[in-house]
């Protein structure tokens, strides 16, 4: 009996040995703490902020600053500004929006729904590919920060003439 449970003991012990060696091997080939992220903080009306024209269909002076992510792939967020009393015709979006106002108030209308009135600080959220239109309702530019889940695209609602 002492000789089996010593012949378990042992064979715990090699479990246990090859599964540490196992866990190291993962930790190192992962390179854990190496290419730590940082924390950034950006500011809306920073003039160091890089803006570009939105899409072509949106009203001249409408501009996005990417604050983090690549535009082109999952999970990107930007701001996006309008100039006061700028209206963005029906449009919509493959990925989802979170999105919270930041400066002046916007209008928004999606498809099929009331009007909501965005203010400074409030949260917004839009579903995948249904169409909306803005309206920067404020004497102010408007600023929404925009939390993309896939990439950042906008397509024009076509209206059909009668």
């Amino acid at each position: 009996m002492n000789y089996l449970s010593n012949w378990i003991s042992i064979k715990h012990l090699n479990i246990l040995i090859a599964s540490t060696a196992i866990t190291l091997s993962f930790v190192s080939s992962v390179g854990v703490a190496k290419d730590k992220e940082v924390a950034i903080v950006k500011v809306w009306d920073d003039n160091g902020l890089k803006w570009v024209p939105a899409p072509a269909f949106m009203p001249e002076g409408t501009e996005l600053s990417v604050l983090h992510g690549d535009p082109s792939k999952m999970n990107a967020d930007a701001f996006f500004k309008m100039k006061p009393k700028a209206m963005i015709p029906s449009h919509w979006h493959t990925s989802p929006e979170r999105m919270v106002l930041i400066a002046g108030e916007m209008h928004v209308t999606y498809e099929g729904q009331e009007k909501i009135i965005l203010k400074p600080g409030n949260y917004a959220y839009g579903p995948a590919k249904l169409s909306h239109e803005a309206f920067c309702a404020s004497e102010t530019p408007c600023v929404l920060f925009i939390a993309f889940e896939k990439s950042v695209d906008a397509f024009p609602v076509k209206k059909v003439s009668k």
